[in-house]
């Protein structure tokens, strides 16, 4: 009897299988026509090859909306029967808008119009919608913003460039997509394990789990299960590009998928910030040090400021000339906004208010003025999957001093032709340290680290990113 019942729930499985896969075939298939039914010919007569790029915030101002911007521009250059389209959900603007936004901010100009498919749905991978298990809820949200996007319109070539890898597999399962992605930022990675593992306490492992034994081995079991199915996910892209050897490292543990997966460096507008004359110092009454980053958590502004306030305190320039921090950066929303005030207060209570300058939004003229006048470039966010700022501040003129960690420790700040091009630091103790060697040196020689630097960045101009980008998507227009 037990054996007849275990015979009957079997066939019962094997049935719901067969009736999920024929479900799954036939929306794949209802997909293609409907595709067929969306789709007009051009000009020539023949069906114009259209790749999709999926990026929901795609008129933000940041790096990944440069390389978004850069890649279809790329593209255009290469290849005529190629329609681009963005998914997008930026409905508070228009396409034209987007382009012109594009254009302004980063001086990228396309070649042919971009298509627009506006998303309603983009609320559903907002971080602020899931306080608790944020990574899943995101990723799930992602999926049905997917769906969305794919009803809307089902492309030949679907590009992941703002990382959500969870969307991978419904384009290709069901959509029949050849599928590529970009991935800035691992969603979960191997340094997250260990975080959680050790019980440290970050911007995303709170104290309250840290200090329960509980909660962190409940925690680590859901990162684990996590990891797994955003490998999974991951691995069913058949081109992937990282922006790092950081990144690399992390997806090729996760994802295990080497043979499709190369390093294409983000483009930086080098060219810029290069034109700034690079003269040596004279004698000046201060010395600006400069950050340049979002004020987003992860950046970490509360160790810029806590190493500087040790600067001061500690008095190890002497009579030196007088130092100002200028933080510079952009905020997207009210909690970006809460943060910098909770910045400036923490400057009041350090005492260094006087000395810390606060530019917040500011045109990119008034950027370039602020780094061609700086001494030092400071960049503090742990594991930094890539690092443009860095970049910039090089280019720029700026002797830098970036995280030892992640994209500046393995791309960036690393030996050029055999001369330094610029320092590493872990904490308040070495950033403060490390701020008054590089303040300590000579005119001379802070001059001979800032050309070295400069020379060593045109490996990220917007050049090489065209021509490392093209080789890695060259499968999927076969």
């Amino acid at each position: 009897m037990v054996a007849g019942g275990l015979c009957l729930c079997g066939l019962i499985s094997g049935i719901l299988c067969v009736c999920l896969v024929v479900l799954l075939w036939g929306i794949r298939l209802w997909l293609q026509q409907r595709k067929k039914q969306l789709t007009s010919a051009g000009k020539d007569g023949k069906r114009p090859l259209l790749v999709a790029f999926f990026h929901p915030y795609c008129n933000a101002g940041g790096g990944g909306e440069r390389v978004l911007w850069c890649a279809i521009r790329t593209l255009q250059k290469k290849y005529r029967n190629v329609t681009c389209v963005v998914y997008t959900g930026d409905r508070d603007a228009t396409g034209e808008e987007i382009v012109e936004g594009a254009f302004r901010r980063f001086n990228i100009k396309l070649t042919h119009p971009v298509k627009f498919v506006f998303l309603e749905k983009r609320y559903l991978v907002e971080a602020s919608l899931y306080p608790h298990f944020t990574l899943l809820g995101q990723s799930l949200g992602s999926v049905f913003l997917g769906w969305e996007a794919l009803l809307k319109c089902v492309p030949d070539i679907y590009i992941d460039s703002m990382g959500y890898a969870f969307t991978l597999p419904l384009f290709k399962y069901l959509g029949g997509c050849r599928i590529g992605c970009y991935v800035h930022y691992p969603t979960i990675s191997t340094d997250m394990l260990s975080v959680v593992r050790n019980q440290d306490t970050r911007f995303n492992n709170a104290a309250f789990i840290t200090n329960n034994p509980l909660f962190s081995k409940f925690k680590l079991v859901y990162y684990y299960f996590f990891a797994f199915v955003y490998g999974l996910v991951g691995s069913c892209s058949d081109v992937i590009m990282v922006n790092s050897s950081w990144t690399l490292n992390h997806i090729l543990s996760l994802w295990r998928a080497g043979a499709c997966t190369s390093v294409v460096y983000p483009p930086c507008d080098v060219q810029t910030f290069l034109d700034i004359p690079l003269e040596e110092e004279k004698s000046t009454a201060e010395h600006g040090i400069v950050s340049v980053s979002q004020f987003r958590p992860e950046k970490d502004h509360p160790l810029q400021i806590r190493a500087f306030a040790k600067l001061l305190k500690e008095k190890r320039l002497g009579q030196q000339p007088s130092l100002k921090l200028i933080l510079i950066g952009g905020c997207r929303n009210e909690q970006d906004e809460e943060r910098v005030n909770n910045l400036k207060r923490l400057c009041e209570e350090l005492g260094v208010s006087n000395n810390v300058m606060f530019r917040i939004n500011i045109p990119f003229e008034e950027l370039k003025r602020h780094l061609a006048e700086a001494t030092i470039g400071l960049h503090t966010m742990w594991n930094e999957h890539f690092g443009i700022g860095v970049v910039e501040c090089m280019a720029a003129g700026t002797v830098i001093l970036a995280h030892n960690s992640g994209g500046p420790k393995l791309d960036i700040v690393v030996p050029y032709e055999g001369r330094i091009t610029g320092f590493l630091a872990e904490n308040e103790d070495s950033y403060a340290e490390t701020m008054a060697y590089i303040l300590s040196l000579s005119p001379e020689k802070r001059l001979e680290i800032r050309e070295n630097a400069r020379r060593s960045v045109h490996r990220f101009s917007d050049q090489h990113f065209e021509e490392t980008f093209l080789l890695s998507v060259e499968p999927l227009f076969k």
